[in-house]
């Protein structure tokens, strides 16, 4: 949709009307301000500050150990270095599903500390819907997410999600009943191709797709993973376009075996 020469910036009309122009939406994540900036610059169209950041930064082995300080945190960061792009921070566990008045104060924090232009909610239930619809009427755009819901975790495994009788079925009417309480967009994650298509046909709001085939209205891929800087991590969906894990090994191997010689500093990088 956008253009990486263009210093315009992304609003949620230019994202409604990307899916009546059949214009793919390009989204990536990122956690701090030098790979903000990095991204910004290339014309992506949406910055997610995910929380995957515990899972790729910090090493948990889920999401569900990330709090509200923390997106905060790597939030206000990437505002720092995203000036066009549409900035969203995803709300992390328990901080908007125990009831709507603390989904509302929380994901207003969020928006006010770190200048996001939306937050991001997982799920949707009756009890999500609910909460999509009270924040939207607030005045807090909301990027809703169904499929595999990272921080339910414990209960649905990390496993591809719509392959039951009837799931495709359900999965739209969720993903029509977010639409109409609101929700600007909606991330489809680990879902059969057709399921994603079905959903993708059923909603005028985009879809963006992650492991959830080639229909959805965008693409969001975790910045480290695309770039291999996450070496243990390898689904099907994920498709490397650099290698800077190894690059950043020869990096520092060349700096350690200059340092030991005695070559760095020499007179060019010297005082």
């Amino acid at each position: 949709m956008a253009e990486s020469a263009s210093s315009k910036r992304v609003t949620l009309r230019d994202i409604a009307r990307s899916k009546r122009e059949n214009a793919k939406l390009v989204v990536v994540t990122a956690y701090d301000v030098l790979f903000a900036r990095a991204v910004d610059a290339c014309g992506v169209d949406i910055v997610l500050v995910g929380d995957s950041v515990g899972n790729v930064v910090a090493g948990f082995d889920s999401t569900l150990r990330v709090t509200l300080d923390n997106m905060i945190y790597h939030g206000a960061a990437v505002r720092r270095g995203v000036k066009r792009a549409f900035l969203v921070v995803d709300m992390p566990f328990l901080s908007y599903q125990a009831s709507i008045e603390r989904a509302i104060l929380n994901c207003g924090r969020v928006l006010q500390e770190t200048g996001a232009d939306a937050v991001k909610i997982e799920g949707g239930s009756p009890q999500m819907v609910e909460t999509v619809a009270a924040l939207t009427r607030t005045g807090i755009p909301v990027m809703a997410h169904l499929g595999f819901t990272p921080q339910s975790v414990r209960t649905l495994g990390m496993r591809i999600q719509g392959k039951e009788p009837g799931d495709g079925e359900r999965l739209a009417a969720e993903a029509m009943a977010l639409e109409h309480a609101g929700a600007f967009s909606l991330v489809l994650e680990l879902l059969p191709t057709e399921v994603s298509r079905q959903v993708t046909a059923a909603v005028t709001i985009p879809t963006i797709g992650i492991g959830a085939g080639p229909h959805c209205d965008g693409q969001v891929l975790v910045l480290p993973d695309l770039l291999g800087l996450n070496e243990g991590f390898a689904p099907k969906f994920l498709k490397r376009y650099a290698n800077l894990a190894e690059t950043t090994r020869a990096a520092v191997s060349r700096f350690a075996a200059e340092v030991r010689a005695g070559e760095y500093p020499d007179a060019d990088h010297s005082n």
